[in-house]
């Protein structure tokens, strides 16, 4: 057995970085465990899109709250984390989100007519419908955030595997990795996929779904534009509904993924194996279709778990047992910040927040 901190955060994402970081913010020893390299996991990739709009305005507000935290590390790393070209929504479905953006407020979010989406979105398509513009949105630095939080952390990143977690009768918790057994006052499971596995080892069944999902980068064709949006379409009009892409660093390659994925069995096999290579195949078609502007032949992928829960694809929350959190959703990247500094909250003593319980059912749509 060894020295330990006094908190252990299992999981390395953006999630794990988040928490172990905001940890250390309130003077906490924290170990970090993370199976292989920080950030290549479910945060694998190089952009996310940082966007306001949810269906659940409480996610509207914690986005919000997020976004500052975003601004504040940006000034304090002294690197650019979200991109500040905004976030173009299109389709029916942008407009309700618009109204629940109004409702919350503090977003600077607006319709604009197809003269400004052609600025914004050079890359697309003519297109006439609704469309929206998140201000304040933009393209996640994804490899940047996940850089200078484990500089941060430094030494409090280990790498090693956790295999099993035990809640012991002193009101502290053993964790056991590979290569070390320790004991730690609290511990904070935010795992991905491997979350629900450790959850069972204490008695919890988390509602959680695996899947897969798959994202295709794209070179521009000809000169990078000097300003590009992240795009998300859910108008239908070019042939699929629930697109996502975002721009990468010098905006020369575009990342896009439909938010669809593929079912997964438990033991990690898919359900169907050739539903990937239909996803592949009609990110291609939308981009031939929708993003002239683009070379349809993909560059690069990124092929990542997916852990969802039943009340929405922007679910998230928290679950306690004994002395243990274990955190799971999707699309997390751009709410981590806030969440972490929660869960950092949660475990040294103020209580886990009312909105994370899964009761909450944060993410869901409201009436």
């Amino acid at each position: 057995m060894t020295g330990s901190p006094e908190v252990a955060v299992i999981g390395g994402g953006i999630v794990g970085l988040s928490t172990a970081y905001a940890l250390r913010e309130q003077g906490v020893g924290v170990r970090l465990y993370e199976t292989g390299l920080p950030g290549h996991g479910q945060s694998a990739g190089e952009s996310r899109i940082f966007r306001h709009a949810h269906d659940d305005p409480r996610l509207v507000a914690f986005a919000r709250e997020s976004r500052g935290v975003w601004a504040e590390w940006a000034e304090r790393f002294d690197v650019e984390l979200v991109s500040s070209d905004g976030v173009v929504a299109i389709g029916e479905n942008a407009l309700a989100r618009l109204r629940v953006l109004d409702r919350v407020g503090g977003v600077a979010a607006r319709a604009i007519d197809s003269d400004e989406l052609s600025e914004r979105m050079p890359l697309l398509a003519g297109y006439s419908g609704p469309a929206v513009l998140d201000e304040a949105g933009g393209a996640i630095r994804t490899r940047a955030a996940i850089k200078a939080l484990t500089d941060q952390l430094g030494d409090a990143v280990v790498t090693g595997e956790v295999i099993a977690i035990e809640p012991r009768d002193n009101g502290t918790v053993e964790v056991r990795s590979v290569t070390e057994r320790a004991v730690y006052s609290k511990v904070v499971v935010c795992a991905g996929r491997e979350t629900a596995r450790l959850a069972r080892s204490v008695g919890l069944s988390l509602p959680v779904r695996l899947a897969a999902h798959v994202r295709l980068t794209f070179a521009v064709k000809g000169a990078a534009p000097e300003r590009v949006a992240c795009l998300q379409d859910g108008s239908g009009d070019f042939g699929e509904v629930g697109v996502y892409a975002t721009p990468l660093p010098g905006n020369g390659r575009y990342a896009l993924g439909l938010s669809e994925s593929v079912g997964v069995r438990d033991d990690g096999t898919f359900i169907d194996p050739a539903a990937v290579r239909s996803l592949d195949e009609r990110a291609r078609e939308y981009v031939a279709r929708a993003l002239p502007g683009l070379d349809p032949e993909p560059r690069e992928f990124v092929h990542c778990w997916v852990t969802d829960l039943p009340w929405s694809e922007d679910g998230v929350a928290a679950w306690e047992a004994d002395q243990v959190l274990f955190v799971a959703g999707h699309n997390l990247f751009k709410q981590a910040p806030a969440l972490g500094r929660a869960l950092a909250r949660a475990t040294t003593g103020d209580g886990l927040a009312a909105g994370l319980r899964p009761e909450s059912h944060l993410g869901q749509p409201q009436q």
